[in-house]
C-alpha cells in the first residue's frame, strides 16, 4: 500500500481551477467528480458546464447510458438547468475529452477540467497537445486514498488504474499523445513494483 500511496500523491497533482471561462467535467465511474464540478460552477462565474464522456474501461459495464448523460442527470439534481449544460457523448479517453470539447467550444481560452483526483496529471500532460492555445487547469474532488476511493472499482482497481496512468505518462510522449512529464525515481520504483505484482491490467499492450 505504501507504493500505491506514492503513485496517488504524484498523480493527484495540486488541484487548480479558474473562476471563470469554461468548466468541463470528464465522465467516469465516480459521480463525486460531477458533484465537485457542480460546486465549482455554482461558486464561480463560468460560461457553461460541458459534460464529456461516452464509456470507458469501467463504465461500459456499469451504465446503459453514456457517462455524459449520467453526469447530466446528477447535475440536474444539484439544480443546474439544461440551459447551463452542454453534452459531449463520444469521448472515450482524455485526449478525446479535450479535443471534442475544443471542437464544441473553440473560442474558450480559460478552461478548467474536473476529473478524478488521481487523473489530474494526465489531463495536464494531455492538454498542451489537444488544446495548445487554451489556459487549461485541472481539479478534482478531495478524495483521500485509500479510505475514500470509489467502491465501484475498489482500492485494487484504483491501484491498477494508477499503474496504467504512470505507464501512459512514460510512453505517450514518444507517440505524440502527451507532453513529457518528470516522473520522479520513487514513483518509477513504486510503479515497477506494483506492475510486477499483478496490478498491470490497465497498462498499455506491447503494440499500443
Amino acid at each position: 500500500m505504501s507504493h500505491a500511496r506514492v503513485l496517488w500523491r504524484y498523480l493527484a497533482a495540486p488541484p487548480d481551477h479558474h473562476r471563470e471561462g469554461l468548466l468541463v467535467v470528464c465522465g467516469s465511474y465516480d459521480l463525486r467528480v460531477c458533484d465537485h464540478a457542480c460546486d465549482l460552477f455554482e461558486r464561480g462565474h463560468f460560461d457553461r458546464l460541458v459534460i464529456t464522456g461516452r464509456t470507458g474501461n469501467w463504465t461500459r459495464h456499469l451504465w446503459s447510458e453514456t457517462e455524459a448523460r449520467v453526469f447530466a442527470e446528477r447535475a440536474r439534481r444539484h439544480g443546474l438547468p439544461d440551459s447551463s449544460m452542454l453534452l459531449e457523448t463520444q469521448a472515450t479517453n482524455f485526449a478525446e475529452n479535450i479535443r471534442n470539447v475544443r471542437l464544441l467550444v473553440p473560442s474558450a481560452r480559460k478552461v478548467t477540467f474536473v476529473t478524478k483526483l488521481n487523473s489530474i496529471r494526465r489531463i495536464i500532460a494531455t492538454a498542451p497537445i489537444q488544446w495548445p492555445d487554451a489556459d487549461v487547469r485541472a481539479d478534482g474532488p478531495p478524495i483521500r486514498f485509500p479510505d475514500e476511493v470509489s467502491n465501484i472499482v475498489g482500492v485494487f482497481g484504483v491501484i491498477a488504474e494508477m499503474v496504467g496512468d504512470i505507464d501512459r505518462l512514460i510512453n505517450y510522449p514518444a507517440a505524440g499523445f502527451q507532453v513529457p512529464s518528470d516522473v520522479p525515481d520513487d514513483v518509477l520504483t513504486s510503479f515497477r513494483y506494483l506492475a510486477g505484482h499483478g496490478f498491470d491490467s490497465h497498462m498499455l499492450s506491447p503494440t499500443a
